[in-house]
């Protein structure tokens, strides 16, 4: 176990070295989920202007319904498709802030 002040200040030299790493893998995971959230953003906003132009240029109302139905779709599936990207993501974090720290405990 712990014999004396040198062996303490180890543990807690190393505990803070595994927290900054931990903290450097927290921070560079949210920088890729904000980035990813911008883009998708970007994307579903210039989507959604092209849609208004067609939706806008359609000369029948089957065409407007054609139109709406299209973009509904591939909304939807371009959402479940970000909503699975970011799942994968918010886990590849957790899973990065916790590697430091695997076997620390253990071994003290």
């Amino acid at each position: 176990m712990l014999n004396g002040f040198d062996d303490f200040q180890k543990v807690g030299k190393e505990g803070m070295t595994k927290a900054l790493e931990s903290f450097g893998a927290a921070s560079k995971g949210f920088q890729t989920i904000a980035v990813e959230a911008a883009d998708y953003s970007k994307k579903a906003y210039e989507d959604g202007a092209g849609h208004l132009e067609r939706l806008l240029g359609a000369r029948t109302l089957d065409g407007a319904f054609e139109a709406q139905s299209e973009y509904l779709k591939a909304s939807y599936e371009a959402a479940v498709a970000q909503a699975t990207r970011m799942s994968e993501l918010y886990l590849g974090v957790a899973k990065d802030v916790m590697k430091p720290f695997e076997g620390y405990f253990a071994a003290k």
